[in-house]
């Protein structure tokens, strides 16, 4: 059985290992993934990060981070969303997403945006943030590389 919670200390290792086994992950995203959990861990959420976290027997097998867009009232971000491999396509990512928009709304965010690439390497992620709900609005061409776009997605919470 899944359980979800806050993210604490303790799961960092177990959130960083998994990271590294995900090939949508590149190496130079790992520090920032990782700083980004560093961020969220402050209590106060003064960074403006919050997580939460899926458990599997005690350990971490999925995460969400999302934020406050600042100088925005009502938009909120997915910033990092991944759940370990031997876990994918049980639901645990789905999961995640909707206890994020149910925390977004409590704190009075009333939609959400997120960014990836447009690379084949991505397209699983794509189709399950449609699966989610959220729709593709934007597409920003050579953002992260030549041949590599920016891809915004979004979607308005009821």
């Amino acid at each position: 059985m899944i359980t979800y919670r806050e993210l604490t200390a303790a799961d960092r290792p177990a959130i960083t290992a998994f990271l590294k086994r995900i090939p949508e992950f590149a190496p130079d995203e790992l520090p920032v993934a990782e700083e980004v959990l560093d961020d969220s861990l402050d209590e106060s959420h003064e960074s403006g990060y919050y997580t939460i976290v899926g458990l599997e027997d005690g350990r971490p097998v999925g995460y969400v981070t999302y934020g406050n867009t600042p100088l925005s009232k009502g938009n909120w971000e997915i910033y990092w969303a991944a759940v370990a491999p031997s876990e994918q396509g049980k639901g645990i990512g789905q999961e995640l997403m909707h206890r994020a928009e149910e925390a977004i709304k409590s704190l009075g965010g009333w939609q959400i945006t997120l960014e990836t690439s447009s690379t084949p390497l991505y397209d699983k992620t794509r189709r399950f943030h449609m699966k989610c709900g959220f729709k593709e609005i934007v597409r920003i061409p050579d953002f992260y590389d030549r041949g590599d776009d920016l891809v915004i997605f979004f979607k308005k919470l009821d």
